[in-house]
């Protein structure tokens, strides 16, 4: 097993979800010893937030598993996005590349459509993106800040899903990223905690409605991994000190979340719906 960073140098962004161009080091989006076994050959996936951090390392894996990928990002954030379009093109898949805001109800529907016409089809929904803001004191909180966070972090998803739905047949499955924090709460990111909560309900409540249709429904709820928004949400000491309480002693890489999405997505998982899976660095929940 290769040796991960048990510390990070101190250094912060001043924007939302941050660059993974900018970091320093660099995040691992995949294992150099993975080998793709064609688990999702041929299929397509769609995956928000997929320019970097979580999302560019599941498109990655998905790519090296033998599937096509499309992926969404804000504007600015379009260099992160062509870097992780040239490593899925170095693995021999499409990647087509959906720059926008989840807050735009139309947005949501028509990287649904452009995915199908594009790349052929749809698969794979992994609902990803996301925001987080730090605050010591809830009500310092506006309601504006409680309104964005929930468009990005909850509402896309609800929206994407809803247009998804017209493509999705049997077999096929979506795959929510909720977070270690709506199991067990964070007292500095309460409207990104709420969002992820609602997550939560939201994965179980539609795994039970759409196991009639045969398309499965999971989340995966991450623990503190070294991606753009910790750069982007906190201050320069505490991101010296990220993920040094886990159990294990240091914050987790993509590379080492992704492949719970290539499970989830594949048949491997066909016996499994309304789950999280838990890469938390040691942390034992109450799920």
């Amino acid at each position: 097993m290769e040796n991960k960073p048990t510390s990070l140098p101190p250094q912060e962004q001043d924007q939302q979800p941050g660059i993974e161009a900018e970091m320093t080091p660099q995040p691992e989006y995949i294992r150099s010893n993975y080998k793709g076994s064609n688990k999702l050959q041929d299929k397509v996936a769609l995956i928000t937030g997929g320019d970097s951090g979580i999302g560019r390392a599941v498109a990655i894996h998905f790519a090296r598993e033998g599937a096509d990928v499309a992926i969404t990002y804000m504007p600015h954030e379009e260099q992160d996005a062509y870097a992780t379009r040239q490593l899925v093109e170095a693995e021999g898949r499409r990647c087509l590349t959906l720059p926008g805001d989840l807050r735009d109800r139309e947005y949501c529907q028509s990287i649904v459509s452009q995915t199908v016409e594009q790349l052929g089809g749809l698969n794979v929904l992994v609902n990803n993106a996301a925001q987080q803001f730090v605050s010591q004191d809830v009500t310092d909180v506006e309601d504006q800040q409680w309104e964005d966070t929930f468009q990005v972090n909850f509402f896309s998803f609800v929206r994407v899903t809803r247009a998804a739905l017209e493509h999705l047949k049997e077999g096929d499955s979506i795959i929510n990223t909720s977070s270690i924090n709506a199991y067990r709460g964070n007292q500095q990111l309460v409207d990104y905690t709420s969002t992820k909560g609602a997550i939560t309900a939201y994965t179980r409540s539609i795994a039970q409605q759409l196991a009639e249709k045969k398309i499965r429904v999971n989340s995966v709820a991450p623990g503190p991994i070294w991606t753009p928004l910790i750069p982007a949400s906190f201050p320069a000491e505490k991101v010296a000190s990220f993920g040094k309480d886990t159990t294990m002693k240091r914050p987790g890489q993509p590379s080492e979340v992704a492949p719970a999405y290539v499970f989830l997505a594949s048949e491997d998982a066909s016996y499994i719906t309304g789950q999280a899976i838990h890469p938390n660095g040691g942390e034992i929940l109450n799920t």
